[in-house]
Protein backbone atom coordinates (compact mmCIF):
# COMPACT_ATOMS: atom_id res chain seq x y z
CA UNK A 1 0.00 0.00 0.00
CA UNK A 2 2.75 2.59 0.98
CA UNK A 3 4.79 1.50 -2.23
CA UNK A 4 1.80 2.25 -4.42
CA UNK A 5 0.74 5.51 -2.85
CA UNK A 6 4.74 6.83 -3.27
CA UNK A 7 4.68 5.10 -6.60
CA UNK A 8 1.91 7.35 -7.82
CA UNK A 9 3.21 10.90 -5.76
CA UNK A 10 6.00 10.58 -7.97
CA UNK A 11 3.54 10.37 -10.97
CA UNK A 12 1.09 12.60 -10.05
CA UNK A 13 3.90 15.77 -8.19
CA UNK A 14 7.39 15.07 -10.96
CA UNK A 15 8.99 18.20 -9.47
CA UNK A 16 8.50 18.09 -5.93
CA UNK A 17 9.13 15.04 -6.04
CA UNK A 18 12.90 15.62 -7.44
CA UNK A 19 13.34 18.17 -5.22
CA UNK A 20 12.64 16.55 -2.90
CA UNK A 21 15.03 13.83 -3.66
CA UNK A 22 17.82 16.37 -4.55
CA UNK A 23 17.14 17.79 -0.47
CA UNK A 24 17.84 13.66 0.86
CA UNK A 25 20.58 13.41 -1.96
CA UNK A 26 22.38 16.34 -0.41
CA UNK A 27 21.58 15.89 3.12
CA UNK A 28 23.04 12.20 2.67
CA UNK A 29 26.27 14.06 0.87
CA UNK A 30 26.98 16.29 3.78
CA UNK A 31 26.62 13.65 6.63
CA UNK A 32 29.39 11.57 4.21
CA UNK A 33 31.56 14.69 4.45
CA UNK A 34 31.07 14.96 8.09
CA UNK A 35 31.39 10.91 8.60
CA UNK A 36 34.54 11.62 6.85
CA UNK A 37 36.00 14.94 8.63
CA UNK A 38 35.53 13.62 11.77
CA UNK A 39 37.13 9.85 11.21
CA UNK A 40 40.51 11.89 9.88
CA UNK A 41 39.72 13.82 12.87
CA UNK A 42 39.77 10.85 15.38
CA UNK A 43 42.77 9.37 13.42
CA UNK A 44 45.11 12.95 13.37
CA UNK A 45 44.12 12.74 17.44
CA UNK A 46 45.89 9.42 17.64
CA UNK A 47 48.56 10.36 15.09
CA UNK A 48 52.19 10.52 17.38
CA UNK A 49 53.16 13.25 15.43
CA UNK A 50 50.73 15.31 16.24
CA UNK A 51 50.20 15.86 20.00
CA UNK A 52 49.04 18.83 22.73
CA UNK A 53 46.03 19.87 24.12
CA UNK A 54 44.06 22.90 25.34
CA UNK A 55 42.70 25.73 22.71
CA UNK A 56 45.71 27.26 21.24
CA UNK A 57 48.88 25.50 19.73
CA UNK A 58 52.29 27.93 19.59
CA UNK A 59 54.51 26.43 16.73
CA UNK A 60 57.80 28.00 15.42
CA UNK A 61 57.39 30.95 12.77
CA UNK A 62 57.87 29.52 9.43
CA UNK A 63 57.52 25.90 9.96
CA UNK A 64 55.46 23.97 7.21
CA UNK A 65 52.34 21.86 9.57
CA UNK A 66 52.17 18.93 7.05
CA UNK A 67 56.33 18.73 6.87
CA UNK A 68 55.89 18.71 10.83
CA UNK A 69 53.64 15.94 10.90
CA UNK A 70 55.22 13.48 8.24
CA UNK A 71 58.76 14.33 9.18
CA UNK A 72 59.78 15.85 5.94
CA UNK A 73 62.41 18.65 5.81
CA UNK A 74 60.82 21.66 6.26
CA UNK A 75 59.85 20.27 9.78
CA UNK A 76 63.63 19.61 10.62
CA UNK A 77 65.40 21.85 13.22
CA UNK A 78 62.62 23.66 14.81
CA UNK A 79 62.28 25.03 17.69
CA UNK A 80 61.10 27.87 19.53
CA UNK A 81 64.58 30.35 21.06
CA UNK A 82 63.78 31.08 24.46
CA UNK A 83 61.22 28.85 25.50
CA UNK A 84 61.12 29.38 29.11
CA UNK A 85 60.75 33.29 28.47
CA UNK A 86 57.69 32.72 26.49
CA UNK A 87 56.19 30.35 28.86
CA UNK A 88 56.76 31.93 31.94
CA UNK A 89 56.62 35.40 30.84
CA UNK A 90 54.79 36.19 27.31
CA UNK A 91 52.26 33.15 27.40
CA UNK A 92 52.13 32.60 31.03
CA UNK A 93 53.10 35.66 32.49
CA UNK A 94 50.23 38.76 34.28
CA UNK A 95 49.64 40.41 31.09
CA UNK A 96 47.29 38.09 29.27
CA UNK A 97 46.50 36.17 33.11
CA UNK A 98 42.80 37.45 31.94
CA UNK A 99 42.84 35.27 28.57
CA UNK A 100 45.25 32.47 29.55
CA UNK A 101 44.39 29.56 32.03
CA UNK A 102 47.84 27.37 31.55
CA UNK A 103 50.67 27.08 29.61
CA UNK A 104 51.54 23.45 28.56
CA UNK A 105 54.78 23.40 27.29
CA UNK A 106 56.40 20.23 25.50
CA UNK A 107 58.97 18.69 22.68
CA UNK A 108 57.66 15.89 20.66
CA UNK A 109 59.98 13.59 17.94
CA UNK A 110 63.60 14.77 18.85
CA UNK A 111 66.00 12.63 17.42
CA UNK A 112 68.34 10.76 20.03
CA UNK A 113 70.88 8.63 20.18
CA UNK A 114 70.37 5.63 22.92
CA UNK A 115 73.67 3.88 23.38
CA UNK A 116 73.49 0.62 25.24
CA UNK A 117 77.22 -1.12 25.10
CA UNK A 118 78.07 -1.29 21.71
CA UNK A 119 74.67 -0.91 19.95
CA UNK A 120 73.70 2.57 19.11
CA UNK A 121 70.19 2.92 18.30
CA UNK A 122 68.47 6.36 17.19
CA UNK A 123 65.16 6.58 18.79
CA UNK A 124 62.38 9.93 19.37
CA UNK A 125 62.39 11.39 22.40
CA UNK A 126 59.67 14.05 23.80
CA UNK A 127 59.07 15.40 27.49
CA UNK A 128 56.29 17.88 28.83
CA UNK A 129 55.15 19.09 32.29
CA UNK A 130 52.96 16.31 33.81
CA UNK A 131 50.93 18.71 35.88
CA UNK A 132 50.44 21.26 32.86
CA UNK A 133 49.88 18.42 30.19
CA UNK A 134 46.91 17.46 32.69
CA UNK A 135 45.39 20.56 33.27
CA UNK A 136 45.10 21.09 29.32
CA UNK A 137 44.10 17.73 28.78
CA UNK A 138 46.75 15.87 27.20
CA UNK A 139 48.48 13.78 30.11
CA UNK A 140 49.93 10.15 29.28
CA UNK A 141 48.12 7.12 30.08
CA UNK A 142 50.12 5.31 32.91
CA UNK A 143 49.86 2.23 32.88
CA UNK A 144 51.92 1.18 36.17
CA UNK A 145 54.18 4.17 38.11
CA UNK A 146 53.58 7.45 38.58
CA UNK A 147 54.44 10.76 36.21
CA UNK A 148 54.36 13.78 38.45
CA UNK A 149 56.69 16.96 38.20
CA UNK A 150 60.13 16.37 39.11
CA UNK A 151 62.35 19.15 41.00
CA UNK A 152 63.57 20.26 37.05
CA UNK A 153 59.91 20.67 36.19
CA UNK A 154 58.61 22.55 39.03
CA UNK A 155 61.73 24.99 38.71
CA UNK A 156 61.11 24.96 34.72
CA UNK A 157 57.49 26.79 35.11
CA UNK A 158 57.87 28.48 38.35
CA UNK A 159 61.73 29.25 39.89
CA UNK A 160 62.85 30.24 42.78
CA UNK A 161 64.22 33.60 42.52
CA UNK A 162 67.62 32.45 43.50
CA UNK A 163 67.09 29.70 40.34
CA UNK A 164 65.93 32.55 38.36
CA UNK A 165 68.93 34.93 38.26
CA UNK A 166 71.02 32.09 38.27
CA UNK A 167 69.45 30.95 34.65
CA UNK A 168 69.71 34.75 33.26
CA UNK A 169 73.18 35.75 34.97
CA UNK A 170 76.05 32.56 34.99
CA UNK A 171 79.04 33.00 33.24
CA UNK A 172 80.12 31.03 30.34
CA UNK A 173 83.38 28.91 29.07
CA UNK A 174 84.86 30.33 25.33
CA UNK A 175 83.94 27.22 22.92
CA UNK A 176 87.99 27.51 21.78
CA UNK A 177 90.65 29.21 23.58
CA UNK A 178 90.86 33.09 21.90
CA UNK A 179 92.59 36.18 23.15
CA UNK A 180 90.09 38.51 21.96
CA UNK A 181 87.14 36.55 24.58
CA UNK A 182 85.61 38.84 27.00
CA UNK A 183 82.80 38.54 29.36
CA UNK A 184 81.61 40.87 32.34
CA UNK A 185 79.01 42.40 34.60
CA UNK A 186 78.34 45.95 34.02
CA UNK A 187 76.68 48.16 36.63
CA UNK A 188 75.85 51.90 36.38
CA UNK A 189 74.29 54.11 39.42
CA UNK A 190 72.87 57.23 39.66
CA UNK A 191 73.77 58.74 42.82
CA UNK A 192 72.20 62.34 41.84
CA UNK A 193 71.64 64.37 38.68
CA UNK A 194 75.33 65.53 38.61
CA UNK A 195 76.53 61.97 39.78
CA UNK A 196 76.91 58.93 37.73
CA UNK A 197 79.06 55.53 37.83
CA UNK A 198 79.97 53.30 35.59
CA UNK A 199 81.19 49.84 37.12
CA UNK A 200 83.03 46.54 35.03
CA UNK A 201 83.76 43.73 36.41
CA UNK A 202 85.82 42.15 33.27
CA UNK A 203 86.77 38.68 32.38
CA UNK A 204 89.32 38.06 29.14
CA UNK A 205 91.81 36.33 27.26
CA UNK A 206 92.69 32.87 26.89
CA UNK A 207 90.02 32.11 29.54
CA UNK A 208 91.84 28.72 31.58
CA UNK A 209 94.03 27.66 28.64
CA UNK A 210 96.75 30.63 28.20
CA UNK A 211 97.01 34.43 28.57
CA UNK A 212 93.88 35.64 30.44
CA UNK A 213 92.86 37.68 33.56
CA UNK A 214 90.62 40.18 35.31
CA UNK A 215 90.06 43.65 35.93
CA UNK A 216 88.45 46.25 37.53
CA UNK A 217 87.16 49.41 35.42
CA UNK A 218 85.07 52.16 37.05
CA UNK A 219 84.19 55.94 35.79
CA UNK A 220 82.68 58.45 38.41
CA UNK A 221 80.64 61.30 36.97
CA UNK A 222 80.96 64.13 39.41
CA UNK A 223 79.69 67.87 39.17
CA UNK A 224 81.08 70.44 36.52
CA UNK A 225 81.35 67.18 34.11
CA UNK A 226 84.41 65.66 35.72
CA UNK A 227 85.43 62.10 35.04
CA UNK A 228 87.57 59.98 37.07
CA UNK A 229 88.79 56.53 36.16
CA UNK A 230 89.96 53.84 38.47
CA UNK A 231 91.16 50.36 37.62
CA UNK A 232 92.61 47.03 38.79
CA UNK A 233 94.74 44.53 36.65
CA UNK A 234 93.67 41.27 38.36
CA UNK A 235 95.93 38.04 37.84
CA UNK A 236 94.28 34.53 36.81
CA UNK A 237 95.00 32.73 39.67
CA UNK A 238 92.68 35.55 41.70
CA UNK A 239 90.31 34.99 39.21
CA UNK A 240 86.89 32.95 39.91
CA UNK A 241 83.43 32.92 38.16
CA UNK A 242 80.70 30.82 38.22
CA UNK A 243 79.21 28.74 35.28
CA UNK A 244 75.95 28.19 36.57
CA UNK A 245 75.62 31.43 38.53
CA UNK A 246 76.26 35.35 38.43
CA UNK A 247 79.04 34.79 41.55
CA UNK A 248 82.29 36.64 40.18
CA UNK A 249 85.67 37.23 42.39
CA UNK A 250 88.30 39.42 41.16
CA UNK A 251 91.46 39.51 44.12
CA UNK A 252 89.41 41.44 46.73
CA UNK A 253 86.13 42.63 44.38
CA UNK A 254 82.92 40.59 44.06
CA UNK A 255 79.74 40.46 42.72
CA UNK A 256 77.64 37.68 44.72
CA UNK A 257 73.53 37.10 44.01
CA UNK A 258 71.40 34.81 46.15
CA UNK A 259 67.71 35.04 45.74
CA UNK A 260 67.73 38.02 43.37
CA UNK A 261 69.82 40.62 45.94
CA UNK A 262 73.26 40.85 43.98
CA UNK A 263 75.85 42.39 46.44
CA UNK A 264 78.72 44.15 45.09
CA UNK A 265 82.44 45.51 46.26
CA UNK A 266 84.89 46.49 44.35
CA UNK A 267 88.27 47.96 44.68
CA UNK A 268 90.28 50.19 42.14
CA UNK A 269 92.91 52.56 41.79
CA UNK A 270 92.95 55.85 40.57
CA UNK A 271 94.51 59.38 39.77
CA UNK A 272 91.66 60.27 42.49
CA UNK A 273 92.82 57.95 44.82
CA UNK A 274 91.71 54.27 45.85
CA UNK A 275 88.21 53.77 45.34
CA UNK A 276 85.71 51.43 47.27
CA UNK A 277 82.54 50.20 46.45
CA UNK A 278 80.19 48.50 48.61
CA UNK A 279 76.51 48.42 47.58
CA UNK A 280 73.28 46.47 47.09
CA UNK A 281 71.00 45.91 44.14
CA UNK A 282 67.53 44.72 43.91
CA UNK A 283 66.05 44.67 40.51
CA UNK A 284 62.60 45.75 39.92
CA UNK A 285 60.26 42.70 39.33
CA UNK A 286 59.85 42.24 35.62
CA UNK A 287 62.01 44.80 34.33
CA UNK A 288 64.46 42.17 32.45
CA UNK A 289 65.77 41.34 29.30
CA UNK A 290 66.36 37.24 28.75
CA UNK A 291 69.57 36.28 27.26
CA UNK A 292 70.43 36.26 23.50
CA UNK A 293 73.66 34.93 21.05
CA UNK A 294 74.49 36.26 17.90
CA UNK A 295 77.03 34.13 16.31
CA UNK A 296 78.79 35.19 13.30
CA UNK A 297 81.35 34.17 10.86
CA UNK A 298 83.57 36.93 13.23
CA UNK A 299 82.70 37.05 16.37
CA UNK A 300 80.00 35.43 19.00
CA UNK A 301 77.77 37.78 21.41
CA UNK A 302 75.85 37.32 23.56
CA UNK A 303 73.71 39.69 26.12
CA UNK A 304 71.48 39.46 28.61
CA UNK A 305 69.65 42.32 31.37
CA UNK A 306 68.92 40.67 34.53
CA UNK A 307 68.26 44.25 35.61
CA UNK A 308 66.83 47.35 33.55
CA UNK A 309 65.92 49.27 36.72
CA UNK A 310 66.77 48.23 40.14
CA UNK A 311 67.06 50.10 43.25
CA UNK A 312 70.83 50.83 44.97
CA UNK A 313 71.66 51.57 48.76
CA UNK A 314 75.29 51.71 50.12
CA UNK A 315 78.87 53.30 50.61
CA UNK A 316 81.41 54.39 48.13
CA UNK A 317 84.77 55.47 49.64
CA UNK A 318 87.31 57.80 47.76
CA UNK A 319 90.92 57.84 49.48
CA UNK A 320 89.00 57.77 52.93
CA UNK A 321 86.28 59.95 52.39
CA UNK A 322 82.76 58.00 52.36
CA UNK A 323 79.31 58.59 51.20
CA UNK A 324 76.06 57.04 51.72
CA UNK A 325 73.49 56.13 49.46
CA UNK A 326 69.96 54.62 49.53
CA UNK A 327 67.08 53.73 46.90
CA UNK A 328 69.13 55.08 43.98
CA UNK A 329 68.37 54.34 40.53
CA UNK A 330 70.34 50.81 39.03
CA UNK A 331 71.03 48.77 36.41
CA UNK A 332 72.85 45.48 35.60
CA UNK A 333 73.79 43.57 32.54
CA UNK A 334 75.89 41.00 31.35
CA UNK A 335 78.09 40.74 27.92
CA UNK A 336 80.14 37.84 26.84
CA UNK A 337 81.52 36.40 23.37
CA UNK A 338 84.66 36.92 20.74
CA UNK A 339 85.44 40.57 20.26
CA UNK A 340 87.22 41.02 17.41
CA UNK A 341 87.23 44.07 15.56
CA UNK A 342 83.94 44.65 17.04
CA UNK A 343 81.73 48.00 17.57
CA UNK A 344 78.20 48.53 19.09
CA UNK A 345 75.34 50.33 19.72
CA UNK A 346 73.42 50.53 22.78
CA UNK A 347 70.80 52.62 24.91
CA UNK A 348 68.95 51.91 28.06
CA UNK A 349 66.47 54.69 29.10
CA UNK A 350 63.47 54.87 32.58
CA UNK A 351 60.82 56.64 31.86
CA UNK A 352 56.96 56.87 34.04
CA UNK A 353 55.78 53.61 32.61
CA UNK A 354 58.19 52.23 30.35
CA UNK A 355 61.70 51.05 30.22
CA UNK A 356 63.61 50.88 26.81
CA UNK A 357 66.40 48.91 25.26
CA UNK A 358 67.72 48.82 21.74
CA UNK A 359 71.50 47.47 20.66
CA UNK A 360 73.44 45.65 18.07
CA UNK A 361 76.77 44.40 16.96
CA UNK A 362 78.47 45.02 14.25
CA UNK A 363 82.27 43.91 12.93
CA UNK A 364 84.95 46.13 11.17
CA UNK A 365 84.05 45.59 7.42
CA UNK A 366 80.98 47.04 8.86
CA UNK A 367 82.23 50.12 10.02
CA UNK A 368 84.30 50.97 7.00
CA UNK A 369 80.66 52.75 5.69
CA UNK A 370 78.13 54.41 6.93
CA UNK A 371 75.32 52.24 4.51
CA UNK A 372 77.00 48.94 5.51
CA UNK A 373 76.60 49.51 8.87
CA UNK A 374 72.83 50.58 8.29
CA UNK A 375 72.46 47.05 7.47
CA UNK A 376 72.68 45.58 11.09
CA UNK A 377 69.93 43.56 12.57
CA UNK A 378 69.32 45.97 15.64
CA UNK A 379 66.59 45.48 18.33
CA UNK A 380 64.32 47.44 20.02
CA UNK A 381 62.22 46.49 23.15
CA UNK A 382 59.77 48.08 25.83
CA UNK A 383 59.33 46.76 28.89
CA UNK A 384 56.83 47.15 31.36
CA UNK A 385 55.72 46.40 35.01
CA UNK A 386 54.17 43.00 33.27
CA UNK A 387 57.86 42.32 31.61
CA UNK A 388 58.73 42.76 27.75
CA UNK A 389 56.04 44.46 25.54
CA UNK A 390 57.34 44.60 22.00
CA UNK A 391 60.59 43.95 20.24
CA UNK A 392 60.89 46.32 17.22
CA UNK A 393 63.55 46.27 14.64
CA UNK A 394 65.29 49.15 13.55
CA UNK A 395 68.46 49.89 10.70
CA UNK A 396 70.59 52.71 11.85
CA UNK A 397 70.70 55.61 14.44
CA UNK A 398 70.73 59.29 13.64
CA UNK A 399 72.84 61.27 15.03
CA UNK A 400 72.59 65.14 14.50
CA UNK A 401 74.78 68.22 15.49
CA UNK A 402 78.40 68.35 17.55
CA UNK A 403 78.86 69.12 21.14
CA UNK A 404 82.20 68.87 23.23
CA UNK A 405 82.76 65.71 24.63
CA UNK A 406 84.54 65.09 28.05
CA UNK A 407 88.13 62.44 27.34
CA UNK A 408 90.03 62.61 24.76
CA UNK A 409 90.96 66.17 22.92
CA UNK A 410 89.22 67.65 19.96
CA UNK A 411 86.62 64.27 19.82
CA UNK A 412 82.85 65.82 19.81
CA UNK A 413 79.82 64.11 20.28
CA UNK A 414 76.45 63.70 18.51
CA UNK A 415 74.14 66.75 20.15
CA UNK A 416 70.86 64.82 19.63
CA UNK A 417 70.05 61.52 18.02
CA UNK A 418 66.51 59.76 16.71
CA UNK A 419 66.07 56.25 16.53
CA UNK A 420 62.73 54.36 14.06
CA UNK A 421 62.04 51.07 15.14
CA UNK A 422 59.03 49.19 13.63
CA UNK A 423 57.25 45.61 13.38
CA UNK A 424 54.41 45.02 11.53
CA UNK A 425 51.69 47.59 12.30
CA UNK A 426 53.28 48.54 15.77
CA UNK A 427 55.77 51.48 14.62
CA UNK A 428 58.10 53.40 18.13
CA UNK A 429 59.97 56.87 17.31
CA UNK A 430 62.97 57.57 19.97
CA UNK A 431 64.97 61.11 20.50
CA UNK A 432 67.02 61.66 22.74
CA UNK A 433 68.85 64.98 23.65
CA UNK A 434 72.85 64.04 25.01
CA UNK A 435 73.35 65.96 27.68
CA UNK A 436 76.64 64.46 28.66
CA UNK A 437 79.27 62.08 27.16
CA UNK A 438 82.54 61.23 27.36
CA UNK A 439 84.90 59.68 25.18
CA UNK A 440 87.83 56.90 25.16
CA UNK A 441 90.26 56.26 22.87
CA UNK A 442 90.37 52.37 21.26
CA UNK A 443 92.38 50.79 19.37
CA UNK A 444 92.28 47.12 17.48
CA UNK A 445 94.39 45.70 14.34
CA UNK A 446 92.83 47.13 11.86
CA UNK A 447 91.37 50.56 12.84
CA UNK A 448 91.40 53.08 15.71
CA UNK A 449 88.33 54.41 16.67
CA UNK A 450 86.34 56.59 19.88
CA UNK A 451 84.07 55.35 22.07
CA UNK A 452 81.28 57.32 23.49
CA UNK A 453 79.67 56.89 26.38
CA UNK A 454 76.64 59.44 26.75
CA UNK A 455 73.76 60.34 29.67
CA UNK A 456 70.52 62.06 28.02
CA UNK A 457 66.83 62.74 28.03
CA UNK A 458 64.48 60.85 25.85
CA UNK A 459 61.23 60.90 24.45
CA UNK A 460 59.30 58.05 23.27
CA UNK A 461 56.21 58.22 21.37
CA UNK A 462 54.52 55.14 18.98
CA UNK A 463 51.78 53.05 18.37
CA UNK A 464 52.75 48.90 20.17
CA UNK A 465 50.22 46.32 19.99
CA UNK A 466 47.32 48.36 19.18
CA UNK A 467 48.12 50.59 21.71
CA UNK A 468 49.10 54.61 21.88
CA UNK A 469 52.45 54.77 23.97
CA UNK A 470 54.30 58.05 25.28
CA UNK A 471 57.24 58.51 27.67
CA UNK A 472 59.75 60.87 28.88
CA UNK A 473 63.20 60.06 31.01
CA UNK A 474 66.57 59.99 31.48
CA UNK A 475 69.17 57.00 29.81
CA UNK A 476 72.70 55.84 29.05
CA UNK A 477 73.73 55.48 25.57
CA UNK A 478 76.93 54.22 23.44
CA UNK A 479 78.13 54.18 20.11
CA UNK A 480 81.51 54.25 18.22
CA UNK A 481 82.89 56.79 16.14
CA UNK A 482 86.04 57.10 13.68
CA UNK A 483 88.90 59.05 15.10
Amino acid sequence: MIFTLAFRHLLVRKRRSLFLLFGFSLGVGVMIVLLSVGEAMLAQSRDVSLVGGGELTILPQGIDIEAMRTGGLGGMFFGIDRARFLTREVLGGDRFKSRVRVVSPFIEGKLVYLRHGKRTMAVRAGGEIPSRAAAVGSRLDVRAGTWDDSPSDASYMSPTRQQFYDELDHFHLPPHPDPTWGEWHYFNLVISPEEWWYITFLVGGEVRSGNWGGQILITRRSRGSRYDRFTSQVPAPEVAFNTARADLTLSRSAVRQRNGSYQIHAEAQGSAGRVNLDFQLLPETNRYFPPVELREASFVSGYVVPALSGRASGKICISGQCQDFSGVQAYHDHNWGVWRDVGWEWGSGSGGRLNLLYGGVYDSSSMASENSRSSAPFFFALVDSFGVKQVLRFSRVHYEGKQRAAGVLGVTAPKNFTVIAARDDDTVRLTVQVEDALSSEMAARQFRRIFLQMRGRFTLAGRVTGQEVADTGMGFFETYIDK
